[in-house]
């Protein structure tokens, strides 16, 4: 069977390019080996998928190549995304930071998304595997799959990145790029939760559940992240979207730096404290902080919860207060892709067309969504890119390559 274009992985951006260059006169075949369609849709956001964010811009996403993602973003924006969803009446709100999530249920986005490939005309074989993929001038490049074989002068690779196994998540579009001869920047989970050595942690561990606003950053320079937001105690280490936030560009071996208290000058409040109070240091720090997490503290330094504020050595305040506003410590690990939310890494795009997502190697090979290295900060970003790179993908195709 012959296409204009062949389209492998139905995931978010898989689906959206395929909707979309079947409207522009394409005939397109969209292949997925699982057994569901757009897993990851189905699952994010906490079942409510956080589908895009109101305020999206190349600060938002991290790649050996920053640059690269301009172009894309720029000439499909989240508000373009917004109408498409608006149009379907699908009712959403804005959850945090421009963060918007559907109403009611993720499957209103994928609905929505086979309804673009319906309009259309997509054929999609699900579930289907490719076993081969052989590439020509002359005959552009051949699928053996498990359906019979196809051909088509251009392929996209939409299949998404290494997370989430159990939801079928594979390397074949890395495995597939690198035997074109492309280079692919080394893998790792991102948006994840980090671990720590268990002994280190055994203070720690009594905490899990508690969770708090702080502030956290790793690296330097260039290459520092520093987010506000919420952090969470687990028996293992810590997440929430703190962690999650600055797992991206925590590198193995690098310190993360804490504040638990970010908005306060917690070694001044503990000086006035001492000054015009008889009250006792724990209870004056569990008005600061959660209960928990100030006896904790506490009993890591040594200090008695029961001795009167003014008794209290100021060198111990000091030490107090630095401990919980520059809390150091070396994550061992991560939650790794049974837990990340997104793949660090992927295809060099330094060897991709930043205008149409087309290999500088292979003309007619396209990669799209998270397979290249691209990833974005949690909150709808990587959605809008999977979005974004399918549009640009899409645009570009020759609306009468089949006349």
């Amino acid at each position: 069977m012959q296409f204009d274009l062949i389209v492998v992985g139905a995931g978010a951006a898989g689906l959206f390019c395929a909707g979309m260059a079947g409207q522009r006169g394409q005939r397109v075949l969209l292949i997925d080996h699982a057994e569901k369609v757009a897993e990851k849709i189905r699952i994010s956001g906490g079942g409510r998928c956080n589908f895009t964010n109101r305020d999206v811009g190349p600060a938002n996403f991290l790649s050996d190549n920053p640059n690269f993602c301009r172009s894309a973003l720029a000439r499909y924006s989240s508000q373009d995304f917004i109408s498409l969803v608006q149009k379907y009446g699908i009712a959403f709100h804005e959850k945090h930071k421009g963060q918007l999530f559907c109403d009611d249920s993720p499957e209103q986005i994928i609905a929505m998304l086979l309804r673009e490939c319906e309009l259309g005309g997509v054929q999609r074989w699900q579930p289907c595997t490719v076993a081969s993929v052989q590439h020509s001038a002359e005959r552009g490049f051949e699928l053996e799959t498990s359906r019979g074989p196809v051909q088509a002068p251009r392929l996209v690779v939409a299949t998404g990145g290494l997370p989430v196994p159990k939801i079928g998540a594979s390397d074949w579009g890395m495995r597939l790029a690198q035997r074109f001869g492309h280079k692919i920047v080394e893998p790792r989970p991102a948006l994840v939760p980090l671990t720590f050595d268990a002994e280190a942690w055994a203070p720690f561990a009594s905490l899990s559940g508690l969770s708090l606003p702080v502030a956290v950053s790793t690296g330097k320079g260039k290459t520092q992240g520093r987010f506000l937001e919420d952090l969470l105690f687990t028996h293992r280490g810590l997440s929430g979207p703190a962690i999650l936030q600055i797992s991206s560009f925590w590198q193995e071996g690098q310190a993360l730096q804490i504040d638990l208290a970010p908005e306060a000058d917690l070694g001044e409040q503990l000086q006035a404290a001492k000054s015009d109070s008889k009250r006792q240091l724990g209870n004056v720090l569990a008005s600061l902080f959660p209960q928990r997490l100030a006896q904790a503290w506490l009993e890591r330094l040594g200090l008695q919860s029961q001795r009167p504020m003014p008794e209290c050595k100021d060198k111990d305040l000091q030490t107090l207060a630095t401990q919980l506003q520059a809390w150091q410590l070396t994550p061992n690990g991560s939650e790794g892709w049974r837990k990340a939310e997104v793949m660090r890494g992927g295809v060099d795009t330094r060897e991709l067309n930043s205008q149409n997502m087309e290999s500088k190697r292979v003309p007619g090979l396209y990669f799209i969504g998270e397979v290249m290295d691209v990833t974005g900060w949690l909150g709808g970003y990587n959605f809008q890119w999977a979005w974004a790179s399918a549009a640009a993908c899409a645009r570009s195709l020759d609306a009468n390559l089949s006349n």
